[in-house]
């Protein structure tokens, strides 16, 4: 039989510059037991980086501390609830540090506990020697490492409120970690119990950006009334594992199957095979079900053993890139705008050697108002007033600071109707490059308020390698067929890891599975991308969720800090997907 215990777990913050407001709102459910801020990203860790790299004091998500604790803490204090965040960033304590004497500044007892040794520099060489590899591309440590930081799991967090944490604040964790922590220390979870780890895992995914599985961000955005008061995410979880996804009460936002399943599809690989430091989960045969307004129950994720290895954030300094937009408009705006920046370029290839510099590492054009990311799906070719994007990577940064003053002239000597932003000259920033490498877990050691901590090694089974699809009958459909673009059929969701990008796509209706199957191969979604996409795309089925989800590699020009691209992350690749056109009987629209 199951317990009547429920854990209530909000999730106030998908990003470091989400929303301030988010924490009062949950403070006003007034029933939960835990708040989680979910601070880091691969970019984050990059600009925390340089911030540490001005001050010592610094490197960590300093927002979240004051203000948003800061004005808070008092109300939280009151109610009980336990807080969980990876806000320390790659300094978790002076962050710890920080919230401390807040709390001893407004007279409230406040325990706060850091969970640290994600931090790998002290052993990079010792890595090197032991030759780490990427794990996308196999190649070893790269030379200038600027930071390197381990993924590390959920029992030290547990562990921590074991110890009777009011505050647990972590350097880099997996996202999901900052749920399922909490859930190992209430209901007693052991190592082995791996779906019950999994569930815990899927339900921190779900909370681990915010908005985005209550209203935001979703492909049928017309169907959400208001995102002005935007509920914040609550799960609601039980002792075997199973949960409920609300939001905070008499908000805005909807929460049905179609935003929960959006986002359990965002930034995932192989569904049956998403790797977690705690466990190996698998999501292909999810269930949800919705139970009442704006409640979906979540059920069905699997178990496997948990890695040998460590996933490690590897960030390395490639020299600079700058980036600047000039409005352009009147007939022809866009081959206007394209002549413009190429001429700009050309200008610089001119000059740099006369100055002795090598010419530029990369550059990129793009024409925003020209559908530029459509490339030749564009329906935009008329446009009278376009954006142009102009983004350079160099060596040098005095090459892209000369090439930034060199901005202005092209006002007096090339196009009318080139009109600047107001936001003065464009300035040279590092380009930091993200590389994810796979570290044995010997080479690292966890620590609790700067004690080691010990985590249990887990044996068990490993998730197969299957990507198995499923074979399609058509004898009962009628021939009679109509073109439509997918979205008629489809919603989806894109997401990044790294120069991956992922696109998950939903079928509207089961029924209609069978078409997609068919039609929506790898193949085809290769050849629509294509001018986006340079590696390969892989197609995974999710029979639960009635969705695919389409792996691709080398699709964003390296992504995060080093893309030059305007859409580093792949945000509008389901958008564009989307528009893709397919066949359809006639009786299954």
């Amino acid at each position: 039989m199951m317990s009547e215990k429920v854990v209530r777990i909000a999730g106030a913050a998908g990003a470091w510059g989400d929303s301030s407001l988010a924490t009062a709102q949950l403070l006003m459910d007034g029933n939960l037991d835990y708040i989680v801020y979910e601070a880091l990203a691969e970019v984050t860790m990059a600009i925390l980086t340089r911030l540490k790299m001005k001050n010592p004091d610094m490197g960590y998500a300093y927002d979240f501390i004051n203000p948003i604790l800061k004005r808070n803490l008092k109300e939280i204090r009151r109610q009980g609830i336990r807080v969980v965040t990876n806000a320390g960033g790659i300094n978790p304590q002076a962050a710890a540090d920080a919230l401390r004497a807040i709390a001893e500044e407004q007279g409230i007892d406040l325990k706060v506990s850091v969970v640290e040794g994600d931090n790998l520099m002290p052993q990079l060489e010792t890595l090197r020697a032991a030759d780490v590899r990427e794990m996308a591309h196999d190649t070893p440590l790269p030379q200038r490492v600027l930071a390197m930081n381990a993924y590390l799991g959920a029992f030290p967090i547990a562990k921590a409120l074991d110890n009777g944490a009011d505050v647990v604040i972590t350097g880099r964790v997996v996202d999901s970690a900052l749920m399922l922590g909490p859930l190992i220390h209430e209901f007693g979870w052991q190592p082995n119990e791996l779906d019950k780890l999994a569930q815990g895992s899927l339900a921190g995914h779900l909370l681990e950006c915010g908005p985005q599985s209550t209203g935001g961000l979703m492909t049928d955005w017309e169907d959400v009334e208001s995102w002005v008061n935007i509920g914040y995410p609550i799960a609601e979880c039980e002792t075997d594992g199973s949960f409920v996804l609300t939001k905070a009460k008499g908000t805005d936002g909807l929460v049905n199957t179609a935003s929960v399943t959006e986002q359990i599809l965002y930034e995932i690989g192989n569904p049956r095979e998403y790797i977690l430091p705690d466990v190996v989960c698998d999501f292909a045969d999810v269930q949800l079900t919705e139970i009442g307004e704006n409640r979906v129950k979540v059920e069905g994720a699997k178990g496997y053993a948990p890695p040998e290895n460590y996933k490690a954030c590897t960030l390395e300094l490639d020299g600079y890139r700058m980036t600047f937009l000039l409005m352009v408009t009147g007939r022809d705006a866009a081959k206007k705008a394209q002549r413009v920046a190429e001429s700009l370029i050309a200008r610089m290839r001119r000059v740099f050697p006369l100055l002795g510099w090598d010419d530029f590492r990369k550059t990129s054009i793009e024409i925003i108002g020209a559908e530029h990311q459509f490339g030749p799906h564009s329906q935009a070719q008329g446009s009278r007033e376009v954006v142009m994007k102009l983004s350079a990577h160099h060596d040098k940064k005095e090459a892209l600071g000369f090439f930034a003053r060199e901005i202005p002239s092209s006002a007096l000597s090339m196009a009318q109707s080139l009109i600047g932003g107001g936001g003065g000259l464009p300035r040279p920033m590092p380009l930091i490059r993200v590389h994810s490498m796979l570290v044995p877990r010997e080479h690292v050691t966890m620590l609790l308020d700067g004690e080691v901590f010990e985590g249990e090694r887990v044996e068990g089974t490993q998730p197969s390698a299957q990507n198995s699809q499923q074979t399609t009958d058509h004898s009962q459909l009628s021939t009679d067929v109509r073109e439509v673009s997918l979205l008629d059929v489809a919603y989806g969701r894109s997401g990044d890891k790294g120069d991956i990008c992922n696109v998950g796509i939903v079928a509207r209706r089961p029924e209609l599975m069978p078409i997609l199957r068919d039609q929506l191969t790898a193949d085809v979604v290769k050849d629509y991308l294509s001018h986006l996409v340079d590696g390969e795309v892989t197609r995974y089925e999710l029979p639960g969720l009635n969705a695919f989800n389409f792996v691709m590699t080398e699709a964003l020009d390296g992504g995060g800090t080093s893309s030059l691209r305007f859409d580093p992350l792949g945000k509008g690749m389901a958008q564009i997907l989307l528009e893709c056109k397919i066949s359809v009987p006639k009786e299954l629209l």
